[in-house]
């Protein structure tokens, strides 16, 4: 099954040929930083006022390590617990979009933050940023949870690890960049700071991906051992999200203070609690807030690119695939 110990390096016959197609949507997924013009930006930072700023400094302050917190999580623990050859490729591909993701926070940080004492305090958030010190801490205990963990050996080893793959998927990566990525997405709604938005659209694709593989991964273990996912492990993962909104909430109080034309905590509490819901619900499990969507422009804005926006399949931004097909072959 997917989650006994062992390392197999058989990719035929493929036992899971779903993760594989989902590796080879990611390849054709690439994109590269060198093609995002973020000095376009500048122009709308010089024209913003102190608390949009401010915004936009805690913004890509979080967006600093954020990513790196992913990439870590990817190599210390799920990597060598996911016994699947063909989701091993997916999870090495994730790991190269997670670096690209960290280059281009870093070329968005060296652009938007000129000052090298404030560029030195964005990449220092978690160590003096008490909203951004928190989320980092929740994904660090939850990292820590599998730490001991060499080998799944047990039912309970095996519901470790359910609960931080669930919580990378659904709060971290579903959660917390889903809320980062609508302050983007508010400015560009307002005609502002195009570049940044042009390369979150590429980066949010990439996330909706690696969150979906997760859940496939989540439900692959379901099938094959139901036993694991009871009441006790739905009430956690409840517990969980609630915990992560709560985060994110204190975050967005950093962010917003009062409250911005179109954005402020109370707005941002109804999005993450409906967005939280959806995961819930991509879970199988009950709604906890049953809030709507108080954001029309995460909608509304840029229909093509944000096409795969709450789970839809996008074709926009894909390379070529190459080879030759003879068209009397049977399909």
């Amino acid at each position: 099954m997917l989650l006994d110990p062992g390392m197999d390096l058989t990719l035929r016959p493929m036992r899971y040929p779903d993760f594989y197609e989902r590796y080879r949507a990611a390849i054709r997924n690439t994109w590269t930083v060198e093609e995002v013009d973020l000095h376009s930006d500048l122009a709308d930072l010089a024209k913003m006022t102190d608390r949009e700023r401010h915004l936009i400094n805690r913004l890509v302050a979080f967006f600093a390590t954020g990513d790196s917190i992913v990439a870590n999580n990817l190599v210390l623990n799920l990597y060598r617990h996911v016994n699947a050859p063909e989701a091993r490729l997916y999870l090495s591909r994730q790991l190269y979009e997670e670096a690209v993701h960290v280059q281009f926070y870093l070329t968005l940080l060296d652009t938007y933050l000129p000052d090298h004492d404030e560029r030195a305090k964005a990449f220092a958030a978690v160590e003096h940023i008490p909203s951004i010190r928190d989320k980092a801490a929740f994904c660090f205990r939850w990292i820590d949870s599998l730490g001991a963990l060499d080998r799944l050996e047990t039912r309970q080893d095996r519901r470790a690890f359910l609960l931080n793959l669930i919580c990378f998927a659904a709060c971290i990566e579903g959660l917390f960049f889903y809320g980062a990525f609508a302050y983007v997405y508010w400015f560009r709604s307002r005609g502002l700071l195009g570049g940044l938005a042009t390369g979150t659209n590429w980066v949010f694709r990439d996330e909706s991906m690696h969150m979906e593989f997760a859940f496939s991964v989540v439900d692959t273990v379901r099938a094959e051992e139901p036993d694991l996912f009871d009441d006790e492990l739905g009430a956690q993962v409840v517990r969980m999200i609630e915990e992560a909104v709560a985060a994110e909430l204190a975050f967005a109080a950093d962010l917003c203070g009062d409250g911005l034309s179109g954005m402020g905590v109370e707005a941002m509490r109804g999005y993450l609690e409906y967005v939280a819901d959806r995961r819930l619900a991509r879970l199988g499990l009950p709604a906890r807030y049953g809030t709507a969507n108080p954001f029309a422009f995460m909608e509304l804005q840029d229909v093509q690119e944000l096409a795969n926006f709450f789970e839809r399949r996008v074709s926009a931004y894909q390379v070529a695939v190459g080879g030759d097909v003879a068209f009397d072959e049977d399909f």
